[in-house]
């Protein structure tokens, strides 16, 4: 424990689950769960999903004892500098950081997408018009578009989209900034909101689905890959567990159940996709899903009767999944940062903060700049670094899971209140899994990073090389040291983390 509480110790099981489940539940489920269907088959695509359920599951584990070990804000950075050292540390924390800010900089891109269905229009009254690229654009959002300014990779950029993106950045921003509890209470009800609708989803396809399109159960490609394509997928899908131990310190629960709670995130999370992959099958067959634009809300309008108004039920579901997102990585990025600048990592400014609400204010601001920034480079922007994210979150996992074995080895007497069942061998798999994650966003593999991805992952590793060697001339030896850090490591122990 610290000796002196720098946070405020105020969430409850109800928030950690809802900080843990809502990262891992965005837009995709709403968007592509056609996409699923159509490469793996039902059964495949379930299939699919419950193999990247399980694989993600072992990196769970590894984070949910190293989180009962070593309850500081940080997460990886601590777990990474007991274990591996200062510079393995700073690659880990740095890497997670940014796919933190990748995830920011896509929800404020894909929250003005989103509300954009809610404005469409029927398609008689639909606006056909021909856009700076000479492409002709049908516009079903006359209303909302307005005030064009410039065209990215062929999406044009209107003021209107770009000041919804900064609403979004800027509310998300105020509500962290006055503590983690209202940020945690905004979950809670987001999730509420998307509980209840997919319940009232599941409950109508049960009843009114037919079972007959479900067909194919497997695509003709599955044996070949079609279900290693949809397996791909899914460990990228549950990205966010990993925002808790970000902030362990703000926890107010034991730390074993703390664990628990991560390892049921995933695994609730793992059925919500399950779920929604069945109730789409039962509702739409393979030609309905290929001309729908959004499947799962045209399933939600199918299921209930054709009724247009339960389409958009489901889209304001997808924006719940947005903001839960969007809010569990303002939490672990902001937390990330603070945890990098208070060891002398980063400049120190960042390691602030609030007198009154106890939250680390200046990283609170400097994720908040990204949120803003992010709407003006238009949505192109929203898949480029969120795969440059996802590349940075896979090699963090790489080195948790590797320090959760380095620690099994070294400190076996270390204090674990939640201890990972069959700890070498899950700590082996999390590992393994981790490498295969990474080894298909190299070149040549069906994720490879493309050119402008790599452009960001190079910029953001030399911005980090920037900070290192700043922090390090600045700090000299006291470069990854945090003054007054101290908790139990083994029974009867006090000293310095």
């Amino acid at each position: 424990m610290a000796k002196e509480e720098r946070f405020v110790r105020t969430l409850n099981k109800r928030d950690v689950f809802s900080l843990s489940f809502g990262a891992m539940i965005g837009w995709s489920w709403v968007m592509i769960v056609g996409d699923w269907i159509t490469t793996g088959g039902t059964f495949g695509a379930i299939l699919a999903f419950v193999l990247g359920g399980v694989m993600v599951l072992f990196v769970g584990l590894t984070y949910s004892e190293l989180t009962s070990a070593m309850p500081l804000c940080g997460g990886e950075h601590v777990f990474s500098l007991r274990a591996l050292g200062k510079g393995s540390s700073f690659v880990c924390t740095w890497a997670i950081i940014l796919g933190y800010v990748g995830v920011v900089a896509f929800e404020a891109c894909a929250f003005p997408t989103v509300i954009r269905y809610l404005f469409t229009v029927p398609d008689d009254q639909a606006v056909t018009f021909i856009n700076s690229n000479g492409v002709e654009i049908i516009n079903t959002a006359p209303a909302y578009l307005k005030g064009y300014m410039y065209t990215v990779a062929g999406f044009d950029v209107y003021a209107s989209w770009v000041a919804v993106g900064i609403l979004s950045g800027v509310a998300i921003t105020i509500i962290n900034y006055l503590g983690i509890k209202p940020a945690a209470i905004l979950n809670t009800i987001m999730v509420f909101i998307m509980f209840v609708v997919g319940i009232g989803f599941i409950a109508a396809a049960v009843v009114n689905g037919d079972a007959a399109n479900m067909e194919p159960l497997f695509a003709a490609d599955s044996a070949g890959g079609g279900i290693m394509k949809v397996a791909i997928m899914t460990p990228f899908l549950f990205v966010g567990f990993d925002v808790i131990p970000q902030a362990a310190e703000e926890i107010n629960l034991p730390y074993k159940t703390v664990g628990k709670i991560l390892v049921a995130s995933v695994i609730v999370a793992t059925l919500w996709y399950i779920a929604i992959i069945f109730c789409v099958s039962r509702m739409m067959d393979t030609e309905a899903i290929g001309s729908s634009a959004l499947v799962a809300a045209d399933a939600m309008k199918l299921a209930f009767g054709n009724i247009d108004a339960f389409a958009n039920v489901m889209i304001i579901a997808g924006i719940c999944g947005i903001l839960t997102c969007f809010n569990s990585f303002f939490v672990g990025g902001s937390r990330a940062v603070f945890a990098m600048a208070e060891a002398n990592m980063l400049p120190k400014f960042l390691a602030k903060l609030h007198k009154k609400h106890r939250t680390p204010v200046t990283s609170i601001v400097f994720i908040g700049v990204v949120a803003i920034i992010a709407p003006f480079f238009g949505r192109p922007a929203m898949v480029w670094i969120t795969d440059a994210g996802s590349f940075g979150i896979v090699i963090a996992y790489a080195l948790v899971a590797l320090s959760f074995l380095v620690l099994r080895f070294r400190e076996k007497e270390m204090l674990r209140p939640y201890r990972a069942p069959l700890g070498t061998l899950v700590g082996v798999l999390a590992v393994g899994m981790s490498v295969f994650m990474f080894i298909f966003y190299l070149p040549g593999m069906p994720s490879a990073l493309v050119t402008q991805e790599w452009i960001m992952v190079g910029g953001w590793t030399a911005l980090g090389v920037v900070f290192g060697v700043y922090a390090k001339a600045r700090y000299g030896k006291q470069f990854g040291e945090a003054e007054g850090l101290w908790y139990p490591l083994k029974k009867g122990e006090t000293r310095a983390a």
